[in-house]
């Protein structure tokens, strides 16, 4: 999305003046804001966080808070989207600087996915066609509430394939819309085995988009094979690149997505690691490449990844392959241990960092005075059945 350039009065803030105006734009707006900070944001601005956590813990963080008017989130685009999707429709979402996505969930749009469904259907016959309010909006909520039915209660053609869609949370709020209305459901880097067990239960394949690594790593981690279980599916590409036979043998459709980040680290960082520190747990993020997940001690979430170090013994090594603002904040956390981030590098979520503290506080200014500015909404068509998907998570990985 596009964002305007902050006025000139912002731009020229210094990192003192940005903090104490964002400090005081908070006392004035009292218990009507509640700030929220993704790991992978900055010093700069966590300090000024109500709540800090990942995207999913953060989204439901902000119902603690009913009384509040605003809530400013402070991460990426599609967070926002799904903490507009879990608020009440009284409490407005505001996104600090509109130039801050995700080039993982960018790699996945509402178009691309519903010409990959076409295509399975045509190859696989059993791929689910329920109708679809979600792409048209030409459907009341009335009737949209109608056509919903719980997925155990759709019956496949018979001897046809069916697909089920998970997409990671990390992903705009039309394809959680998509996966809602199509039987699928949202999944973390958490319970993403949770999920992806269960959709293999409510049908043969999974469609699991954007990120490959996670779908991978998740499948391999259930106990398939990622090479003859599994196949990437490029947008690019008739039939996604696959041949019919490898779509119609395989468990696992994987859309070639990647986090920017996690995709840099590699086997050669972990083996370096354990040269110079003979007695490093190497900890990463399962957005990583399978071959680094596999060299490495330990895999999870950031969720997973802060309680792994803060449960370790005083005097351990920790090489961490996640986003530098999360590792360095757990260093200086933990100084009785020694962490650093398997990258030498050092490669920041560069969408994250488009959070600057001027931004933060040019939102909360204009709050502070009565003027909205950067209110993420999701229209109600998508929010329907993005919440639908939303919900099945909650159920299916309870």
């Amino acid at each position: 999305m596009y964002q305007a350039p902050l006025p000139q009065e912002y731009a020229d803030l210094s990192p003192e003046e940005a903090d104490a105006r964002i400090v005081a734009a908070k006392q004035k707006l009292g218990k009507r804001l509640v700030i929220l900070g993704h790991h992978y944001q900055r010093d700069e601005i966590i300090k000024h966080a109500d709540y800090r956590g990942d995207s999913y813990k953060l989204a439901k963080d902000a119902n603690l808070h009913p009384e509040a008017d605003y809530i400013v989130f402070c991460g990426v685009h599609f967070m926002a989207e799904s903490a507009d999707i879990l608020t009440p429709d009284n409490q407005v979402v505001i996104l600090p600087n509109l130039a801050a996505g995700c080039s993982m969930a960018d790699m996945a749009n509402l178009f691309q996915v519903r010409k990959c469904w076409a295509e399975l259907e045509k190859v696989l016959g059993g791929v689910r066609r329920e109708a679809s309010g979600v792409e048209s909006g030409t459907r009341s909520e009335s009737n949209l509430q109608s056509s919903i039915s719980p997925p155990d209660t759709r019956r496949p053609t018979p001897d046809a394939s069916r697909v089920i869609p998970v997409t990671y949370i990390n992903s705009a709020a039309n394809l959680k819309a998509f996966v809602g209305e199509h039987g699928g459901t949202v999944c973390t880097s958490t319970n993403a085995p949770t999920a992806v067990k269960w959709a293999l239960e409510q049908g043969d394949k999974v469609l699991f988009f954007p990120d490959q690594h996670l779908g991978r790593n998740t499948g391999v981690r259930l106990g398939y094979d990622p090479e003859t279980d599994m196949v990437v599916w490029d947008p690019f590409k008739p039939l996604g690149g696959n041949t019919e036979e490898d779509l119609v043998r395989a468990k696992f459709i994987l859309w070639k997505g990647h986090c920017s980040v996690h995709g840099r680290f590699t086997v050669e960082q972990v083996r370096k690691a354990r040269v110079d520190y003979p007695t490093v747990k190497v900890l990463v993020h399962p957005e990583c490449p399978i071959e680094v997940v596999r060299e490495s001690d330990y895999n999870g979430s950031t969720e997973y990844i802060i309680k792994t170090v803060q449960a370790s013994e005083p005097g351990s090594v920790w090489a961490i392959g996640t986003e530098i603002n999360l590792v360095s904040r757990l260093a200086k956390e933990h100084p009785d241990k020694t962490i650093f981030c398997l990258d030498p590098q050092i490669c920041p979520c560069s969408t994250m960092y488009r959070i600057h503290p001027s931004f933060l506080c040019w939102a909360l200014e204009n709050l502070a005075e009565g003027r909205v500015v950067n209110q993420i909404k999701v229209p109600e068509k998508v929010t329907y059945w993005a919440k639908e998907a939303l919900t099945r998570m909650l159920t299916v990985c309870a």
